[in-house]
């Protein structure tokens, strides 16, 4: 009889627990699971989030109506980037209103650079309840949510360019944009320190990129190599769909690799000093239901705001006069991922440069060998024809892009020269997107050099 009340009490602590989670309360989770759910994704989140002052909330006597405003605060008011959630009922109306195509674009670029971070804060909300390995796959599959989708919605209305240039845009923004800016401020900020960080991880997605760089490549070079126009577009979707499913399992794998059999080389350390924003979440402060809930809601909303952005695109292009291959290629990954980069600066200017690298290099592989083969496979079923035939200029910029990050990295060692190279590569190869002008009398719109297309080229 006493065993069996004192399961009864376990049991009713547990429910109870479960409650207080559901209502707001946040000191309950083992040490073992909070450490397991801090990866360098979320801590370069945590650094633009805010600690929510509840005591207002508090004082609402109905407890539904509390963990609702308790919900809204922390969703809604917990991020510094708060302000920027004004652009999403403005881009709706104006696209509702007929505002005008340039205007509606923008103020949904705007609108998703809160939501990149809010997706980011629930996923890491749903990880306490879950667990390390759970939650690491939640991680794992929304990390880059905002440019799977918006390449989704290209896709099924055929704007291949668009999907294209996103997704080489996002890799070479995370490779010498986020990481240029995070060495050279980091390097500038603690100019008298020694800068060193952990090569393991670097080397594990510096491989992994050179895996995708290669199934670009080898496509690029049916074009050179085959005699028959009709042929070789054939074999280069074919040999495209081959190599996206190997780049798939090079992906699971690098989730085995990363979430079981070495883990260690992933996790964010957490100092004893400057810690404040680790210890500020390092409990939940909405329930499981509550984050599940507000992300698919969170989700739904990219979706109508990517709709939007792959709708007005080309409206952008010629009222701004700016080129396709610029807006999707340079504007759309720097803002649409601009919450994350901002933090992972942030980390480099505390000498934290395995969680800036976590992030840089962790988006960039993601991108490369996870969003672009599943474009690939998602338009294959839909009946789309895209290939990884990036064209020659293209699959250059990338090629060099990879190569300088890995030679960059290779010493375990920064400082802020490394960064400024970066940075200086990355403005000229925006800049040869900006001189680039779409032009119809072109001997070929589909690629920056004018080549000759294959099967899935970049329309633009």
């Amino acid at each position: 009889m006493p065993e069996r009340r004192d399961s009864g009490k376990m049991a009713t602590t547990t429910t109870q627990q479960e409650a207080f989670l559901e209502n707001g309360n946040i000191k309950l989770l083992s040490r073992e699971m909070r450490h397991g759910s801090r990866t360098a994704h979320n801590m370069s989140s945590s650094s633009l989030r805010k600690k929510s002052d509840r005591a207002l909330v508090s004082k609402i006597r109905v407890g539904f109506l509390r963990m609702f405003f308790t919900n809204l605060q922390e969703v809604l008011l917990g991020t510094k980037l708060a302000v920027l959630f004004l652009a999403i009922p403005i881009a709706i109306v104006a696209q509702f209103c007929n505002f005008g195509s340039p205007w509606v674009f923008g103020l949904s670029l705007i609108g998703l650079t809160p939501l990149a971070e809010r997706v980011s804060f629930l996923t890491e909300q749903i990880a306490f309840f879950t667990g390390p390995t759970v939650g690491g796959l939640l991680n794992a599959t929304c990390g880059n949510a905002t440019e799977l989708i918006i390449a989704i919605f290209a896709l099924t209305q055929h704007k291949i360019a668009v999907v294209k240039y996103s997704l080489l845009g996002s890799v070479l923004s995370n490779l010498l944009l986020v990481l240029g800016t995070s060495l050279f401020c980091g390097g500038i900020a603690n100019m008298s320190k020694e800068q060193n960080f952990d090569r393991k991880q670097a080397d594990v997605n510096s491989i992994l990129l050179l895996l995708g760089l290669l199934c670009h490549v080898l496509p690029l070079m049916f074009k050179y190599a085959g005699k028959s126009p009709e042929l070789t577009a054939v074999a280069t979707l074919q040999l495209s769909r081959a190599s996206c499913i190997v780049m798939l399992i090079g992906y699971i794998a690098y989730l085995v690799f990363q979430l079981w059999t070495h883990r260690q080389f992933f996790e964010a350390q957490e100092d004893e000093e400057d810690d404040d924003v680790v210890a500020d979440d390092d409990s939940p402060v909405i329930g499981f239901w509550s984050a599940f809930v507000w992300l698919v809601l969170m989700t739904a909303v990219v979706a109508l705001l990517s709709e939007y952005v792959v709708g007005t695109i080309e409206a952008a292009s010629d009222t701004w006069g700016l080129s396709v291959s610029f807006i999707s290629g340079i504007l759309l990954p720097i803002v649409g991922n601009a919450a994350e980069h901002a933090g992972a600066v942030i980390f480099a200017f505390k000498n934290k440069l395995d969680i800036t690298l976590g992030v840089a290099l962790g988006s960039a592989t993601q991108i490369e060998i996870f969003v672009i083969p599943l474009c690939v496979i998602v338009s294959w079923i839909i009946g789309i024809d895209m290939d990884l035939d990036f064209n020659l200029l293209e699959t250059s910029a990338l090629a060099m892009s990879i190569l300088i990050t890995a030679f960059t990295l290779q010493d375990g060692t920064s400082h802020y020269i490394k960064g400024l190279v970066l940075l200086l590569c990355y403005a000229i190869i925006a800049a040869c997107f900006f001189v680039y002008k779409d032009s119809p009398d072109s001997a070929d719109p589909t690629s920056l050099l004018g080549l000759v297309p294959s099967a899935g080229t970049m329309r633009v």
